[in-house]
């Protein structure tokens, strides 16, 4: 299994990130938070707002959000979840968008070495990697 990080799948969609696109088109079953799907939609609009991206990349951008979002698990912000976030992990400090991630993986429950994360965040990466995790 495969949880993709929002900051992962910003990378693939805004930036090319190679091997983004690669770790989040391997075969198998893809899972991310409910929390990415907001993360990449205002990444995207912020874009194009900020001149960084034309209305015709921000379609095709959303085009690839929503194509990736038909083929993935989306799992919600829950109480139990955001309940996790509150207890400390491994490498602190850590953003709460970050702990909701790793909360979700967590939720997930499958034993970490069973589940690949797929981040660019460094403090996502660091604390994945802590928990047993497989990180790229």
């Amino acid at each position: 299994m495969t949880y993709v990080e929002s900051s992962a799948l910003v990378a693939a969609i805004l930036e090319g990130d190679a091997a983004a696109q690669a770790s989040i088109r391997a075969a198998g079953q893809r899972v991310t938070s409910a929390l990415t799907v907001a993360e990449t939609s205002r990444a995207i609009l912020r874009a194009r707002t900020s001149g960084r991206i034309t209305v015709q990349q921000e379609r095709a951008a959303t085009i690839t959000l929503q194509r990736f979002i038909r083929r993935c698990h989306i799992v919600a912000v829950t109480e139990a979840i955001l309940a996790c976030v509150g207890r400390p992990f491994p490498v602190e400090p850590i953003r709460t968008l970050d702990a909701i991630h790793l909360a979700t993986a967590q939720a997930l429950g499958d034993p970490p070495v069973l589940v690949t994360i797929v981040t660019r965040d460094l403090r996502v990466r660091d604390n994945a990697a802590a928990l047993g995790y497989r990180v790229e």
